[in-house]
């Protein structure tokens, strides 16, 4: 996604904390330009009455979804429907669907195929099939300050971070074959969207690091160069299997 991209924002009121709003309309910036904010609720429920104050706080508008029948989750036909809509009125370049429910994962395929980029948002307990429906897919958890901030030393807390596993090794080491040239040698930019097109929900913030550069130095694995680039002062990080 680019940064005038125009995203529409659905999130499901049933499923995602309020807490974290703040943090996930912030990030969503970092896409585009949330035009649409819309969440999805009974808000006659008392469960629902914490966002209030967040919903003004933030210009999301509230889509009043009544519960007909005990046991159906109407909120999730009134998104998918009014998600629909929003894809044919051509007014979006890309959508955000803010949820940690399975149920949207049809939903997500369908604006893909429509040729809408998919940024899926939700707890890490969200199903694996709506994360590899999305183009990228981002874990609210890593989104919350006091939950990932780094402690005094700069070190985050381990605690809340995901192991850097061998299998996790391998989807770098992978990625960064199949970009590199003959050498061996490969744009460091060029790896990073190819590992969120082979997964998703990949996030260099899961294991602590605010970038993948330093997370790719953090690792012995791997040669880090630096190279200048003409006519600028920005350098270039290309990165190498050892």
């Amino acid at each position: 996604m680019i940064k005038d991209t125009k995203i529409a924002v659905l999130i499901d009121g049933d499923n995602i904390p309020s807490k974290y709003i703040s943090e996930m309309m912030e990030e969503i910036t970092k896409y585009g330009t949330p035009t649409i904010k819309r969440i999805y609720g009974d808000w006659t429920k008392p469960h629902l009455s914490k966002w209030k104050n967040v919903l003004l706080e933030n210009a999301i508008s509230p889509i009043q979804q009544y519960s007909y029948t005990s046991g159906k989750n109407a909120t999730d036909s009134a998104m998918i429907i009014d998600a629909m809509d929003v894809l044919y009125s051509g007014k979006v370049d890309a959508f955000c669907l803010a949820s940690s429910d399975s149920d949207f994962t049809k939903l997500a395929t369908r604006l893909r195929e429509a040729g809408m980029q998919v940024l899926g948002i939700g707890e890490k307990k969200t199903p694996d099939p709506f994360i590899v429906a999305c183009d990228k897919f981002i874990y609210l958890e890593i989104l919350t300050k006091y939950n990932e901030k780094q402690e005094k030393g700069g070190k985050a807390k381990k605690d809340n971070l995901y192991n850097i596993t061998p299998k996790v090794i391998r989807l770098l080491k992978h990625s960064v074959t199949d970009a590199a040239d003959e050498d061996g040698w490969a744009f460091l930019g060029d790896v990073g969207s190819l590992i969120i097109k082979k997964q998703p929900n990949f996030d260099s913030r899961n294991f602590g690091f605010e970038k993948l550069t330093p997370l790719f130095k953090s690792l012995d694995a791997f040669e880090i160069e630096q190279r200048d680039q003409p006519n600028t002062r920005f350098k270039l990080i290309y990165v190498r299997n050892k």
